[in-house]
């Protein structure tokens, strides 16, 4: 059975950073594409950044471009998203999802959570001002 959990969440005053981890277990493939998405209250939920896992090709949003850096432990089941000037609006619950035996092919790029078949159950990343 697949799993992702995520951690690393937690409290942070603007401008600060976090890295947050998912690690997956119950697969074999090595070539996965594998997503950051967050959700806030009463928001959409909203694609943050992809990895391939056997090429370690990234892609980001717009919305995230240039302060959070997506990527991959050695052991390719373990994905990182390292969040650096942190904003009150960061605050969500934070997921990582997963696309197994893909690669994050162009139509990955949309950040559509329906794309994604395994989901992890998120970790919660709060931002003050």
């Amino acid at each position: 059975q697949v799993h992702l959990v995520e951690s690393g969440g937690g409290s942070v005053q603007a401008g600060g950073s976090l890295r947050l981890t998912c690690v997956g277990s119950g697969y074999t493939y090595s070539s996965n594409c594998v997503a950051w998405f967050r959700q806030s209250p009463g928001a959409e939920r909203e694609g943050l950044a992809t990895i391939s896992t056997l090429s370690g090709a990234t892609d980001y949003a717009d919305s995230v471009k240039g302060r959070f850096t997506i990527s991959q432990g050695n052991a390719k089941n373990t994905v990182y998203l390292q969040m650096d000037s942190l904003k009150p609006e960061d605050t969500a619950m934070y997921y990582c999802a997963a696309q197994l035996g893909a690669w994050c092919s162009d139509k990955y790029r949309a950040f559509r959570d329906t794309d994604f078949s395994y989901w992890g159950q998120g970790t919660q990343v709060t931002v003050s001002s």
